[in-house]
């Protein structure tokens, strides 16, 4: 098969907030805010700092996805649709696409990344977005039931993750700390 270039996601016409579309063999970059769920990428990556991702592979069916969240969650309003810069709703997603495969979440292999404390205290006030990103990863997870394999988490530096789709193979390249 040829090399298809990497290339950063953009969300298809139609599709939820932030979920995106691939051609067979792609490399995708998924940017804040995207998912992706599919069997046709080859590969799946993005750029972590206080952000989460959690990656899905099935190992019998060979298909997988991953959500890149920048906060937990929000008030959403009535009629809004589902929007992928936010956890639940980015996972919420990813369970649809599941349910469309005729799987469920329990067949799946997850990891969980990132939720990096980039930012620094101003004036005495936390924010903890790194932390507050982690607890719900790890809720949501445990709440619908999918095989946690992998975790990195926390700390203070930029995670780079990349999902092989064809084996599951995740790989996690830490950067350096800040200062």
């Amino acid at each position: 098969m040829p090399d298809i270039p990497a290339r950063t996601a953009a969300t298809p016409p139609g599709a939820a907030v932030g979920e995106v579309a691939a051609r067979p063999g792609q490399a995708l970059v998924l940017m804040p805010g995207q998912l992706h769920f599919g069997d046709k990428a080859a590969s799946l990556r993005t750029l972590l700092g206080s952000c989460v991702a959690i990656t899905l592979w099935h190992p019998v069916r060979k298909l997988g996805g991953m959500c890149h969240f920048l906060l937990p969650s929000r008030k959403r309003p009535a009629g809004a649709p589902l929007d992928g810069r936010y956890g639940d709703e980015a996972v919420e997603r990813l369970l649809a696409q599941l349910a469309r495969c005729g799987t469920r979440p329990a067949e799946y292999v997850a990891h969980l990344y990132g939720g990096a404390d980039t930012m620094p205290d101003h004036g005495g006030v936390k924010f903890n977005v790194g932390e507050r990103n982690i607890e719900l990863g790890w809720t949501l997870i445990d709440r619908h039931g999918f095989q946690l394999e992998g975790v990195d988490v926390g700390d203070q530096v930029p995670r780079t993750v990349v999902l092989q789709l064809a084996s599951g193979e995740v790989a996690v390249r830490r950067g350096a700390a800040p200062g």
